[in-house]
């Protein structure tokens, strides 16, 4: 499937091709009320041509700002249906994030919840001609409706929300104008995955539906998997998060299968879900595979009918997924990816040999090369250098960025500012991030090695390794660990522990025990917050 070589079909087209095929089964599993593929396609029909009406266009961009509820799935294949560009953001954003991604995009309207919060940030932006209120409670079960809306009352979140640009979701949906749908083409834009990228600030990946839908492909000659299985697949990462969006929301469309959403993960939830739905599929980032590792043995959920379980996100710490994989007997497998490759480029095979601390091998018809750091030249195997991808599932470029498109993207080779390796049967070992490495009195000291050995004792829940300024080497390593509950391990004790795991240059010159470690808005570690300390 090279790049030449993609089917001409485009993200619309999973859809309908599943409502045509299966009208009648689920689609989604919302709190346990459920949608078919039918009826998600009719009001995706219904959302496009409301928008069509307030004057959407192909090539407008739509910003989604909403969690995992039907109103992300509904809103984001009527979009495309419309061939307009979807630009995801995420509910948490502060007002200021919110006003940069919406002016970056350009984007004329947003969908939104109907949590104030939220809506008087968007409410704020003068440069949206539209926001669309989403009501949580039109999507929940009856019970689980009526106490939203009573929690509502009691807590008054019910403010005058300014009306002239408002419309709610269901004066949307009740245009009855025929809208037909944009035949979108595969080098189109269709989602603007805003990212920190390689470089700067965020800005937006353009993912086409040719590298979308190549990459949904790519997955399924990985998973060798039968288009009409149908199966439930657990959507409890976001999928304004591009991991969630290929894996959960367009592989499982296009099997036609069931997705199980979460607007977030919180752990009563998700053990009700997983024993309520006993999915075949489940996507982790590896704070989640940590906080399963902590509960107690009668607290686990049945994981024996899970056929695929993948982690991706962040490196998983081999220790981690020993741990899971001993107390459920489930296989877990790590893959690789970025935003700008749509963003899967490597991951262990389902049922093949899996290598502990590798994020795996090249997706289909993906090409993974090692440049040196110095020049750029190519590295022999084994040898540490840039990881850089080639393949169908590679971004067209950043969005009005031409420069910094440049510096990343060159005759369709993509600059991932990973340092990895490669091994002599091609499986990839990420080191680490360029921009984490720490310069230590003249050599290259990886924080994801000290981590790694960290997270081999058997106390340590979390740990998170920066670089911080040293009179003598320039910079040296500093540990942030988040313990196990009831450990009582010392930070001088886990020096001890690393004596014989580390060099001299590796030892950290500080380790810090916290309560909790800083994590993005996903769930993953994040080391922002601990250099601004």
């Amino acid at each position: 499937m090279d790049a030449a070589a993609i089917p001409p079909q485009t993200l619309t087209d999973l859809l309908q091709s599943a409502a045509t095929r299966y009208p009648g089964s689920p689609a989604l599993d919302f709190m346990g009320r459920r949608w078919s593929y039918a009826e998600i396609d009719w009001l995706a029909a219904r959302c496009a041509a409301g928008m069509h009406a307030m004057g959407v266009r192909p090539g407008d961009r739509i910003g989604l700002c909403l969690p995992n509820t039907p109103y992300f799935v509904i809103a984001y294949f009527a979009v495309l249906r419309l061939g307009g560009i979807v630009a995801s953001i995420n509910p948490l954003y502060t007002e200021r994030e919110m006003a940069h991604l919406v002016a970056d995009a350009g984007a004329k309207l947003i969908f939104v919840p109907d949590l104030p919060e939220i809506v008087e940030k968007a409410a704020a932006l003068d440069t949206l001609q539209n926001i669309v209120i989403c009501p949580i409670d039109r999507v929940l079960p009856p019970v689980k409706a009526l106490a939203y809306r009573i929690l509502k009352r009691k807590l008054r979140v019910t403010p005058p929300w300014p009306q002239s640009r408002m419309v709610a979701f269901d004066e949307l949906t009740a245009h009855e104008d025929d809208c037909p749908a944009h035949r979108n083409r595969p080098d189109d834009v269709a989602v603007l995955q805003y990212t920190g990228g390689t470089t700067g600030l965020p800005k937006g990946a353009m993912l086409t539906h040719g590298s979308l839908i190549a990459n949904c492909l790519q997955t399924a000659k990985h998973d060798s998997h039968c288009p009409d299985r149908r199966e439930a697949v657990m959507g409890v990462l976001p999928m304004f998060h591009v991991f969630a969006l290929t894996t959960v929301l367009n592989y499982s469309v296009y099997g036609a299968a069931c997705i199980v959403l979460l607007p977030r993960f919180e752990m009563k939830p998700f053990l009700a879900a997983m024993r309520r739905t006993r999915p075949e599929r489940l996507f982790v980032v590896p704070t989640i595979t940590i906080a399963l590792n902590d509960l107690p043995d009668a607290a686990l959920p049945p994981m024996g009918q899970l056929r695929m379980c993948i982690s991706g996100g962040a490196p998983l710490p081999p220790e981690v997924r020993a741990r899971f994989e001993a107390r459920t007997g489930c296989r877990m497998v790590e893959g690789y990816g970025l935003s700008e490759a749509s963003p899967i480029v490597t991951c262990n095979p389902i049922t093949g040999l899996v290598k502990d601390g590798s994020a795996g091998l090249a997706y289909p018809d993906t090409i993974i090369e090692i440049r040196s750091l110095d020049d750029g030249s190519p590295v022999e195997s084994g040898s540490s250098g840039e990881v850089c991808v080639r393949g169908p599932q590679v971004m067209k470029g950043y969005w009005n960025r031409p420069e910094e498109t440049a510096e990343v993207l060159s005759d369709g080779l993509l600059r991932t500012g990973d340092v990895g390796y490669l091994d002599s049967d091609g499986y990839l070992f990420l080191v680490d991030r360029i921009k984490d490495l720490i310069l230590c009195g003249g050599y290259n000291v990886y924080p994801r090695m000290i981590e790694d050995a960290l997270y081999e004792h058997p106390d340590v829940a979390e740990a998170s390794v920066i670089g911080v300024p040293d009179q003598y080497r320039g910079e040296a390593p500093k540990a942030f660990v988040k313990l196990r509950e009831g450990a009582e391990t010392t930070a001088e004790s886990l020096r001890g522990f690393l004596k014989d795991k580390l060099s001299k240059i590796e030892m950290p010159r500080e380790i810090e025990l916290r309560d909790e470690l800083p994590k993005t808005l996903i769930g993953k570690l994040s080391k922002k917050e601990l250099r601004a300390d």
